[in-house]
């Protein structure tokens, strides 16, 4: 047995790996680390692993320790919210049957299963169907009939979404067997011990400690690195086994809902085709009463998988592209398109993650909690038939009444039939519009009411293109104005001297006037508008509604509420504010390319040189063209003659902010067209020819205020076009090392290896211009917050939008400004083009 041993370490000499790699490169499951120990001590008595730990810059954050109440709710994988208190008995008497019909079906397809010969190669599902008892499986396949939209789904998105439900809770069934819960739990109750100590001095990163927590208690199972996560055609066919044991065994009474009539049972769900553009896919489409039941509120309790709540406890750091966020449940660092390994192999093969690592450790670290007051104004009239005005959306009850006619009725010419059967379907599409986002509301609001007392985390990841986003799915940051408005730091600080300024700056910012006004200017109409602050603070439902006018209202009204808050405080620079202060990019993708560039008088325009008040770049387009627009109507053009007093900044807004992202002279008519058909005035008649007219002028005048963007897009167009012409994807590398690869591919019906599928020249070379802007964005905002997190800040971003108390407005913004001029100092265009050259000519394509 030693001179075994000793023959092993010798061969492990040979081949250049040390002991400490041993310790360190290998996976170990339950006691396998402890052994491998005892028999290398038997050569070596006095060996100690020795692991090292990466250094880098940061600093923790506000903490509660959860963990036991939250290691519950992931086994459970399960979270039940009350919704509204209606009749259960018939929803558990459904629920009974259903698992009655599915638990027999499925025990029978799995022994048919089991007598399966595999010699034909193909994938038998039997083992995957008995890791876990069967009820559990059943339960998933319920519980997926409950949350099916009412339009239907994708039968190869809810395949998908099936078998990844059985793959999660595998997962965290096998981390409770293999002792790897018991470790979790004693490194994460000291990693939580550390992040909540008060001190303004912190010497290593969340990672840092982590790491370090997991070398000094390096017995046991490996945390991260032991799991294998299932192949993309292994959980779809799962996936499409359970969703076909659904279709065939589901069965519902024809008569549920008027019991008085005969028992008849029919399928609940439907396998039908359906057109996407020019595809033809399958489609799972449930009985119209299951709709019916659904929106009745039969089932008394919305129900979420635990892994798509937010977090009751701070996330895991990101230690290694393969470790961090949830605590048990498997977290992706880059979310891909189904079935691709490229990103995860590029990620796999990096070294030097650790300041995107970092970023994203620091961007969960933000500790939330929920402004109840709003909660429970807006959820009073969520409850009262919404509002369109306050974007709350009304019930099924006020949607339009569908429209009835009989279309055998010879009273009826062709033409009114076709125009009657057009109000139908227009009616069926509106009232499918809106229980989908009666629904959405719905999912937000009892999420957020969950939460109420609740402090609570939102683990990060990231696209491809590097664009940070929150965990989470149905409830965060990233929402739309109702759902921001009800969000508040978890951590308060004193407002300071300046802060009560910067939250009524914010507050004009929020209303959308005062656009071209100073900061100074601003400042000064917020305190002649005192009144109506106040106002609206006091009586946000019965006084002078102020706040509806503005264009985000429901931040607008949480704004008022704490300005009125620290006004009436006995000092209001002492006054603890939670509340998140905002400050937005002036057009980022223009800002980028003019710092690429160069270009001193687009800089200009998007804010990047020091001036008296701050540049639109919307309103100097609209501006230039509409100075376009009078020459040519001087000149008799009739269009341009129409087009007078049409023209402003929120008709070429968004063409303006889309252009540098690639949109193209197509999709940027269509915008200006929609914004024209807003405006009650303009002739319809007209809508066309005046959307084709102005986005012409939209792309010369752009072109004459930033000379320079248009030949950089044209570079970074026409290389994606050659590299991805000769058979390679368009790949780059990030200046924080983040690598970055396009997932666009010719699509093909039968599932092959990504990596032999040929790129999509089209999509690759127009998406690659506005996708490295967007990995220069994010990389901007990663340092932003690198820095900002080292400085003692709370931060948080919407992309380009970065949040902070009102008290660290000023260092936030420095630190934005000197990291952006940092970026900008480095070589980006030759490193590009340095880096294209050696991947992609280097060799023969």
């Amino acid at each position: 047995m030693v001179y075994d041993k000793i023959k092993c370490l010798h061969q492990m000499e040979e081949d250049g790996m040390s002991l400490d790699d041993l310790f360190t490169q290998c996976l170990f499951q339950e006691d396998e680390r402890d052994k491998v120990l005892r028999a290398v001590r038997v050569i070596h008595p006095d060996y100690q692993p020795c692991l090292k730990l990466t250094q880098s810059q940061c600093s923790p954050s506000l903490v509660q320790d959860f963990y036991k109440k939250v290691l519950t709710l992931i086994f459970d994988m399960l979270v039940k919210i009350v919704a509204k208190p209606v009749t259960e008995n018939m929803a558990k008497m459904q629920r009974a049957q259903w698992q009655k019909s599915l638990l027999p079906a499925l025990r029978a397809s799995k022994m048919n299963l089991a007598k399966t010969n595999t010699r034909d190669y193909k994938l038998n599902l039997y083992p995957f169907l008995c890791l876990m008892d069967d009820t559990e499986y059943v339960d998933i396949m319920i519980q997926s009939v409950t949350n099916m939209p009412p339009r239907g789904e994708s039968l190869k998105i809810l395949a998908g979404d099936l078998g990844n439900r059985v793959f999660t809770k595998y997962s965290v069934r096998q981390k409770h067997r293999n002792q790897t819960v018991e470790k979790l739990g004693n490194i994460y109750n000291t990693y939580t011990d550390l992040l909540a100590k008060d001190s303004k001095k912190y010497d290593v990163l969340p990672r840092e400690q982590w790491c370090k927590l997991e070398i000094e208690q390096g017995s046991g199972p490996m945390l991260h690195g032991g799991e294998t996560s299932w192949p993309y055609i292994l959980t779809l066919e799962l996936g499409t086994f359970l969703v076909d044991m659904m279709v065939k065994h589901l069965k519902i009474n024809s008569d549920i809902l008027n019991p008085a009539f005969d028992r008849k049972l029919i399928p609940v769900l439907y396998h039908m085709y359906t057109f996407r553009s020019t595809r033809q896919i399958g489609f799972i489409k449930p009985h119209p009463i299951l709709i019916q039941m659904q929106q009745e509120a039969m089932e008394t309790k919305l129900t979420f998988d635990s892994y798509v709540m937010p977090m009751l406890c701070p996330p895991v750091p990101w230690t290694s592209v393969k470790f961090g966020a949830y605590l048990l449940t498997p977290s992706k660092l880059m979310r891909t398109t189904d079935g691709a390994t490229q990103h995860e192999v590029l990620l796999e093969k990096c070294q030097n993650l650790h300041a995107v690592l970092d970023s994203l450790n620091q961007l969960g670290n933000c500790a939330w909690k929920i402004n109840k007051r709003l909660l429970d104004i807006i959820i009073s009239i969520f409850n009262d038939r919404g509002s369109d005005k306050l974007d709350i959306p009304p019930p099924l009850s006020e949607a339009p009444k569908l429209p009835h006619f009989n279309p055998q009725d010879p009273t009826y010419t062709a033409s009114e039939k076709a125009h009657m059967k057009r109000d139908l379907i227009n009616a069926k599409k509106k009232c499918s519009e809106m229980h989908s986002l009666r629904m959405d509301a719905l999912y937000k609001l009892s999420i957020a009411n969950y939460m109420r007392d609740e402090i609570f985390w939102f683990p990060h990841n990231m696209d491809f293109r590097g664009r940070t986003y929150p965990c989470p799915p149905y409830f965060n940051h990233l929402g739309s104005d109702v759902t921001r408005a009800i969000l508040l730091f978890a951590e308060g600080k004193p407002l300071g001297p300046k802060g009560l300024d910067w939250l009524k700056i914010h507050l004009v910012n929020l209303t959308g006037l005062k656009k071209r006004s100073s900061l100074q200017g601003r400042l000064e109409y917020a305190n002649t508008i005192m009144e109506d602050i106040l106002d609206s603070a006091d009586n946000p439902l019965n006084g002078k509604k102020w706040w509806m006018n503005a264009d985000e209202p429901w931040q607008a009204l949480a704004c008022c509420m704490e300005i009125a808050n620290a006004v009436r405080s006995p000092n209001p620079t002492q006054f603890i504010s939670h509340f998140p202060v905002h400050q937005d990019g002036s057009c980022n993708g223009l800002q980028h390319y003019a710092a690429l560039g160069r270009d001193v008088i687009g800089a200009t325009s998007v804010n990047l040189v020091p001036c008296d008040v701050p540049q639109d770049v919307y309103s100097g387009v609209a501006q230039q063209v509409e100075e376009f627009r009078a020459k040519d109507a001087a000149n008799g053009l009739k269009i341009a003659q129409v087009l007078e007093g049409f023209i402003s900044r929120k008709v070429v807004k968004q063409t303006v902010m889309t252009v540098v992202y690639g949109v193209t002279r197509y999709g940027g008519r269509l915008q200006i067209e929609k914004r024209l058909k807003e405006i009650d005035e303009f002739p319809k008649d007209h809508v066309w020819d005046a959307s084709h007219y102005l986005v012409r002028l939209v792309f010369s005048g752009l072109k004459e205020m930033f000379t320079g963007t248009r030949e950089i897009q044209d570079w970074l167009t026409e290389s994606a076009r050659l590299i991805s012409k000769s058979g390679h994807t368009m790949e780059w590398v990030t200046p924080l090392g983040l690598p970055i690869i396009q997932p666009y591919h010719r699509t093909r019906h039968q599932v092959v290896s990504f990596k032999h599928l040929r790129p999509d020249t089209v999509k690759q070379k127009n998406a690659f211009p506005p996708n490295f802007i967007h990995s220069l964005d994010s990389t901007h905002m990663m340092l932003t917050s690198l820095h900002c997190y080292s400085a003692g800040l709370t931060f948080v971003s919407v992309h380009d939008c970065f949040w902070t108390h009102a008290l660290t407005v000023d260092t936030m913004n420095k630190v934005c400004r000197e990291q952006f001029v940092a970026l900008h100092s480095q070589p980006i265009l030759q490193e590009l083009s340095n880096f294209l050259l050696q991947k992609y000519c280097g060799s023969t394509l």
